[in-house]
């Protein structure tokens, strides 16, 4: 939660400091992104034995959380992460989706995704700009 906390706070410097507050509350509560994690398959990245990145998908076609620390940004982490995580898909999950926000939408764009929607939502009282992405698993980058 320290990895994802940090990313939010120094990265997402899109959002107001209130949204970033509201997105990734300093003290965050463990019980409910333990059931979050409970359902979806996470990857994470180490150097050594610190965690430098995780993704995260539901369902299999759904990219739901991705996230580098802050000392590790823009150096292939979340690329390795992403390339990961999409070999280890099944067949059957040809249209890959994600939410993406401000800062991640040149990353999904680099690897094929398309903006289809984009979103206003409320967290916490905030509001947020984000973007629906899809990508055809068959186009996705291969270098």
């Amino acid at each position: 939660m320290a990895l994802f906390t940090r990313s939010v706070h120094e990265l997402a410097a899109s959002y107001t400091p209130d949204q970033r507050h509201a997105w990734a509350p300093m003290e965050p509560d463990l019980s409910v992104w333990q059931a979050r994690f409970d359902e979806m398959t996470t990857y994470v990245a180490d150097v050594g034995s610190r965690p430098v990145g995780f993704l995260s998908i539901q369902e299999s076609d759904h990219i739901e959380l991705l996230y580098t620390h802050p000392d590790f940004a823009r150096q292939g982490v979340a690329t390795e992460l992403y390339r990961h995580a999409i070999a280890q898909l099944p067949d059957s999950a040809n249209l890959i989706s994600t939410e993406a926000s401000l800062e991640a939408r040149p990353f999904f764009e680099r690897q094929g995704f398309e903006v289809v929607e984009e979103q206003c939502v409320i967290r916490h009282g905030q509001e947020f700009r984000r973007f629906r992405m899809i990508c055809n698993r068959r186009i996705f980058p291969t270098s």
